[in-house]
């Protein structure tokens, strides 16, 4: 059974830092997407940012500039590097990736458990 497991997460002060990090958790063959998304108490969960197999990056308009997606595919690692943290990016950050467990399985999207991220002011 494969898993996305997150690391990373924790309290911060506003302005600070923090880098997430998300890996499968079992072998897989391939990941195409991967991504993070978020999830504030009584919200719904929203794209962060999203990066494919090849580096192409999309960003949510309120991370622009602050937030960096990253990817290692040698070790099937996705990172978000976030700076200048805001109060408002107080959430659980959840982790995807679109997994192929082996050459003849088909491709499904995985999500890992999440880690809260918590920015005070």
């Amino acid at each position: 059974q494969v898993q996305l497991v997150e690391s990373g997460g924790g309290l911060v002060q506003a302005g600070g830092s923090l880098r997430l990090s998300c890996a499968p958790s079992g072998s897989v063959f391939s990941i195409n997407d991967m991504g993070w998304y978020r999830q504030a108490p009584g919200k719904q969960r929203d794209m962060v940012a999203v990066i494919s197999s090849g580096g192409r990056t999309r960003y949510a308009d309120s991370v622009k500039g602050r937030f960096t997606i990253s990817r290692d595919n040698a070790k099937k690692t996705v990172y978000l590097q976030m700076n200048s943290l805001k109060p408002e990016d107080t959430a659980v950050y959840y982790c995807s990736g679109q997994i192929r467990r082996s050459w003849a399985l088909q491709e499904y999207d995985y999500w890992g458990q999440g880690t809260q991220v918590t920015v005070s002011s």
